[in-house]
Parts: C-alpha cells; sequence; structure tokens
C-alpha cells in the first residue's frame, strides 16, 4: 500500500512539475511572438 501512495505522490510531483515548468515556456514564447509583432513590450 505504502509503495503505490509513493508512486502516485511521485506522480503527481512530476506533473505539477512540468505543468509548471510548461506554463513558464509558453508565457516567454509569446512575450518573444508579442515583441517581433508589435515591437514593444507586452502589457502586464
Amino acid at each position: 500500500m505504502s509503495n503505490e501512495m509513493t508512486k502516485r505522490l511521485v506522480w503527481s510531483g512530476l506533473l505539477a512539475a512540468t505543468g509548471a515548468l510548461a506554463s513558464i515556456v509558453a508565457a516567454r514564447l509569446a512575450a518573444v511572438l508579442y515583441r517581433r509583432i508589435y515591437g514593444e513590450d507586452p502589457p502586464e
């Protein structure tokens, strides 16, 4: 039982970490595209 719980916790941690990383990458990519399109910093 403990082994199964550990696997679930590890999976949840990996899922959260990859989701956060993907969100950061997406925000940076969107900012780069906005700067190229409009030539100014994106709104806050």
